[in-house]
């Protein structure tokens, strides 16, 4: 999982790096959530992208889409060569995700704070239908001040969609600035719990703690689950880690160069490490 999470910082910022510009930061930090989910966790065929047994996932931060086009791409939803076709005319890979347009995506994104409503309403549909799926869903720190992610908050507890498992990508980082200036969210895993949801705070970039959490949260019988993701934005790329610029910044050629080769480097340690 830590390899594969290696790889896909380096698909992400090969396909920013070849457009010249993009949301590196949000995409980056999710990057151990994506493998774990992708490479051990969900149900899925990506040779039937469609199948109607398939775990279901929703990016609601929709900006990240790199990061999942990377690991759709890795999986072969699609040929390879489409992510250096990254949000250019015609693309099948917009800059926020389409489901419309990409294989393997779930759910549209774009206006931040729906998503987890779509989620909670696959999940709902799941249990009406009766099959036996589950729904997970990533938002991030700054949409969880939209209004509409605690409506659907307060609608997944009600009806008790213990198949649903979302995560927020806490990198404590948005477009304004800082969250604790811009609307801050403590005590997050406090108001989770008040809208009586099953709570797990994480390291985000921890493989092992990521998995245990969902594994957790497949084990409640009638609650949702909220995994909070401690993370740090553009984590990876020395250029934009930690950096609040870094949600929709250019790539310098050099600055890919190095950090490309630096992820390449770290990747070695893990040689020979089962990867699915």
């Amino acid at each position: 999982m830590k390899r594969k999470a290696t790889q896909i910082r380096i698909i992400t910022l090969e396909m920013i790096g070849h457009l010249g510009v993009g949301h590196i930061g949000g995409s980056l930090s999710i990057a151990e959530v994506l493998a774990v989910l992708y490479y051990k966790v969900m149900r899925i065929d990506p040779k039937n992208p469609k199948w109607d047994e398939r775990d279901r996932f929703v990016l609601s931060k929709g900006h990240a889409g790199p990061a999942l086009y990377s690991v759709l791409a890795d999986l072969g939803y699609f040929p390879y060569d489409w992510i250096y076709t990254l949000n250019k005319p015609n693309t099948n890979l917009p800059s926020h995700c389409d489901r419309l347009k990409t294989p393997g995506v779930d759910m549209t994104a774009g206006s931040l704070g729906q998503g987890l409503s779509a989620a909670v309403g696959m999940a709902l549909g799941a249990k009406i239908r009766k099959m036996d799926i589950r729904v997970f869903a990533l938002i991030g720190d700054g949409e969880s001040q939209e209004g509409q992610i605690w409506e659907a908050a307060m609608f997944a507890s009600h009806n008790k969609l213990n198949n649903l498992i979302a995560f927020t990508d806490y990198n404590k980082m948005q477009i304004d600035g800082y969250i604790h200036e811009v609307n801050n969210l403590e005590p997050l895993a406090d108001k989770w719990r008040a809208f009586n949801w099953h709570v797990v705070e994480v390291d985000g970039h921890n493989v092992e703690q990521i998995y245990n959490a969902i594994r957790e949260g497949m084990a409640q019988q009638e609650k949702p689950t909220m995994i909070i993701l401690h993370t740090i934005k553009g984590k990876g790329a020395f250029f934009a880690e930690g950096k609040v610029a870094s949600h929709n910044m250019p790539i310098k050629e050099e600055e890919l160069r190095i950090a490309v080769e630096t992820l390449k480097k770290e990747m070695e340690q893990f040689k020979g490490a089962d990867t699915k």
